[in-house]
């Protein structure tokens, strides 16, 4: 995210299912390196600076604290950074299909704050994760899907359409839905205002460890629905 958050299917299930065991199997092959994935659910998260990490070491992003929560809890998973610094929902869109490697077992998607922050229209920022969503669910995958707060700035109308977007698609798509990836800093701009970097944009190393202590257990809810896929 760039911009200040204190100014606020042509193939069924079971035949993707199928293609993706198929390509892991022959990856796995040629590589020599059979078991590599075995007993590590790998878990794609999906978003912008605030996955990839953006001001911090490299240890303290989102994704190597969620993997050292999960590991505490002795939970068989590999959290994959596929966080780009800057991204909108559009351009998560046209990547989302090379992301997803043949071994991925389950995604988290946290797009759509650069979108906001901009003020693009939140019908765009709908349509384009709802192709997310589409591609994620056309590989046979697990989902958690993760809210954005707006800001204010746009007027309520913007801020109530942009946030109500994400519960809209997780119904319209039976996903798992958190409203907020920031919720554990505060309900207000004050409330966050510790938890930030200086740039008051993205969380510090405690902020985002507030943010991992939130929203791990429902990584753990993703984990438990692609078990049987593992």
């Amino acid at each position: 995210m760039r911009n200040n958050l204190l100014e606020h299917l042509p193939f069924s299930y079971g035949g993707a299912r199928a293609m993706r065991k198929a390509a892991m199997a022959f990856a796995l092959i040629c590589l020599g390196a059979q078991g590599a994935f075995a007993g590590s659910l790998r878990i794609l998260a999906f978003g912008d600076s605030l996955t990839q990490g953006y001001g911090l070491m490299e240890a303290d992003g989102f994704v190597p604290q969620l993997q050292r929560w999960l590991e505490r809890r002795e939970a068989e998973v590999t959290v994959v950074n596929g966080g780009v610094s800057g991204d909108t929902t559009a351009g998560g869109a046209a990547r989302i299909a090379w992301s997803l490697s043949p071994d991925i077992g389950a995604v988290i998607v946290t797009l759509g704050g650069n979108d906001m922050l901009r003020g693009l229209a939140p019908s765009e920022a709908k349509a384009n994760l709802a192709k997310i969503i589409e591609a994620v669910q056309g590989a046979d995958l697990p989902l958690l899907l993760i809210g954005m707060q707006a800001p204010g700035n746009y007027g309520a109308a913007y801020k109530a359409q942009f946030e109500g977007l994400y519960a809209e698609l997780a119904q319209d798509y039976g996903t798992l839905y958190e409203p907020q990836f920031l919720g554990a800093l505060g309900q207000t701009p004050t409330e966050a205002l510790v938890w930030m970097q200086q740039d008051g944009i993205h969380p510090n190393e405690e902020g985002v460890l507030k943010i991992v202590e939130a929203l791990g257990p429902r990584v753990l809810e993703l984990a438990d629905m692609a078990a049987p896929e593992r």
